[in-house]
């Protein structure tokens, strides 16, 4: 790579990381999310692709976390350009500044023969210029497609189109409704955590004082404070999952790439807290799990609670004892971008129909979904939802659809949205992205330079996302491949490099 071609390189790189904060000319300070503009969680051990899995979705024989490099595991030794928190970048090719604007011409003949690749199968695409949201080029962009974990995309924009960005979710335990009783009371956090801060992981690396979950151990530390300054050592403990509705499992539960969907748990269920496998096992009734291991803390600090904890119903107003809160609603859609989350996605789709004054159901969660895009003027002609995360087999999203929720999350009227890009995987570097745009995969020159949602169910691959183009225009693309065989994610891939790698124009 020659010097200029260096230089050059390392700018897209840098713009690639402004848009993770704006996008546009939106000042950084605008937003309410900008400190998430530093680096997402890397991975390495992430993106939920345990053993083949795109845990975006079901099991897949060739999972995202192989290296496409084949050199080792991870990103090490890799030459690429490094993603970094750049200035606001630039307008280019804006509606006063037409010249530099990409053209639907120009990005058809830089996508050429791509799109017909035959490890694609059926695939619907679009590509919109993400200043304006203009649709450049497209094919089956209107026909709704199953998305897989895309899905999250809609969820993301739902919520923080919904809740407050200040929001967190609290996690109570109030006195019960008999003397001598108290009540643990979900709130729908499920990060909630059992291990001490410096043993915290999320995608392999560890967490700061804006992403650390809520403790169990200060939960149980504050409870029995308050129950010593009430003259109280002695308790029997209840459990209050009264926030959700409907069924507890997804249709596609298999314990592991989803618990069981709770407004109580901790560590999302898992069976061991520290597993660093990205599809871990999971308890068969999380909020016991949480329940139980309360009990044993509030022991540690002293106080006796007899039998075992039981579920029962908080009453209305209960005085409450101690709280605990997760990160802010921003943070935790971040993380469940950046890691492909299902158990944490579900849980801010509940949220999304609490907000929505909707059952906090699969349903209920879906519906306030749609309804939520439906005001943003995003299109859901075609757009069916049977859950937040995008396991469902059932689920379909059209590719223009996917294009409009990242511009409107790229829109400077629109900064409350801005953690969808921030939360968005780096090709080559973070999250479910991190190995994939390899050495060896024909997309390298991407690295650092896509920032995208994955999606992989079987027979199914997707991605949805922002490039800067050769001229330091921002692009926007959705392509979902349905194929029965074949690397489809390579060739997704490829074509994503190819509209990095022009102009465009």
């Amino acid at each position: 790579m020659n010097e200029g071609a260096r230089v050059g390189r390392a700018g897209r790189a840098a713009a690639a990381g402004a848009v993770a904060t704006v996008l546009a000319v939106l000042v950084a300070a605008t937003a309410p999310t900008a400190a998430a503009a530093r680096p997402t969680p890397s991975p390495g051990q992430q993106g939920r692709h345990h053993s083949g899995d795109d845990a975006d979705g079901a099991r897949h024989p060739t999972g995202d976390n192989r290296n496409d490099g084949r050199g080792g595991k991870g990103t090490a030794g890799r030459h690429r350009a490094t993603p970094v928190k750049g200035p606001v970048l630039a307008a280019t090719g804006t509606a006063a500044d037409p010249a530099g604007a990409p053209t639907g011409p120009g990005v058809q003949n830089a996508l050429g023969t791509s799109v017909r690749d035959s490890s694609l199968g059926t695939l619907n695409f679009a590509v919109a210029d993400a200043a304006t949201g203009k649709l450049l080029y497209g094919s089956g962009e209107n026909t709704p497609a199953t998305p897989a974990s895309t899905t999250k995309l809609a969820t993301a924009v739902a919520a923080l189109a919904l809740i407050p960005p200040t929001t967190r979710l609290a996690t109570t335990v109030v006195r019960g409704a008999e003397p001598g009783t108290i009540t643990l009371v979900g709130g729908g956090d499920p990060t909630l955590t059992v291990l001490p801060a410096d043993q915290i992981r999320i995608g392999g690396q560890p967490v700061d004082a804006d992403t650390a979950p809520a403790s169990l151990a200060d939960l149980a530390s504050r409870t029995a404070a308050a129950l010593r300054a009430a003259g109280t050592t002695t308790v029997r403990l209840g459990y209050d999952t009264s926030l959700y509705t409907g069924p507890l499992l997804h249709k596609e539960h298999d314990a592991t790439n989803i618990a069981a969907v709770t407004p109580l748990m901790v560590d999302e269920g898992r069976i061991d807290p520290k597993s660093p496998d990205e599809a871990p096992a999971r308890v068969f009734d999380p909020a016991g799990q949480a329940a139980a291991a309360l009990a044993d803390r509030l022991r540690a600090e002293g106080i006796t609670v007899t039998g075992t904890p039981a579920r029962s119903t908080a009453p209305v107003g209960a005085a409450v004892l101690a709280a605990v809160q997760s990160p802010t609603v921003p943070r935790l859609i971040e993380r469940l971008l950046t890691t492909s989350d299902n158990t944490l996605a579900e849980a801010v789709a509940r949220q999304v129909a609490v907000a929505a004054h909707r059952p906090a159901s699969f349903e209920g969660a879906a519906a306030a979904t749609v309804q939520a895009l439906e005001r943003l003027g995003v299109p859901t002609a075609g757009v069916v939802l049977n859950d937040g995360s995008g396991l469902s087999q059932d689920n379909r999203i059209p590719p223009i659809t996917l294009t409009q929720l990242l511009a409107r999350a790229a829109a400077p009227d629109h900064p409350e949205l801005r953690p969808v890009l921030t939360g968005l995987p780096v090709a080559g570097f973070t999250g479910t992205l991190a190995n994939r745009f390899g050495a060896r995969s024909g997309a390298a020159e991407a690295a650092g330079i896509v920032r995208a949602k994955t999606g992989t169910l079987s027979g199914v691959a997707t991605l949805a996302g922002t490039v800067v183009d050769a001229d330091g225009r921002v692009l926007a693309f959705a392509l979902m491949s349905r194929t029965s065989g074949g690397d489809a994610r390579a060739a997704v891939d490829r074509i994503v490099a190819r509209i990095a790698a022009c102009g465009c124009r």
